[in-house]
């Protein structure tokens, strides 16, 4: 019976194992994805003042609060994600801790600086 209890132990040791894999792995591609479209907001942006002062105007004020906000909003959700992945890995770096956070512990009201 000792045998059958140590075992149900270590497959459930190994699936919390491998579900915090799994959630770092999905936090890690969530904050790509998310990084890739500040990155492409700020493109955007750029593209949109070069434009407008190559034609001799500069940028009006709706288009540039339209693509700042943009840019704003999808990397302050990117510097969130990374501060996750960051504790996570802190967490996880610590000895005796447990990591079983979820993706909105702790780093929910992060408003850290752009990366």
């Amino acid at each position: 019976m000792a045998l059958l209890d140590r075992l149900k132990q270590e497959l459930d040791r190994a699936g919390r194992v491998a579900q915090e894999a799994f959630d770092d792995g999905k936090t890690r591609l969530e904050a790509f994805r998310t990084r890739q479209l500040a990155d492409k907001a700020a493109q955007a942006l750029g593209y949109a003042v070069y434009r407008s002062r190559k034609g001799g105007n500069d940028l009006d004020a709706a288009t540039y609060d339209r693509l700042s906000a943009t840019l704003e909003t999808h990397d302050t959700e990117a510097s969130k994600l990374e501060a996750d992945i960051e504790l996570r890995r802190q967490q996880s770096a610590t000895p005796g801790s447990s990591s079983t956070t979820g993706p909105d512990s702790g780093a929910s009201g992060y408003q850290g600086s752009p990366s």
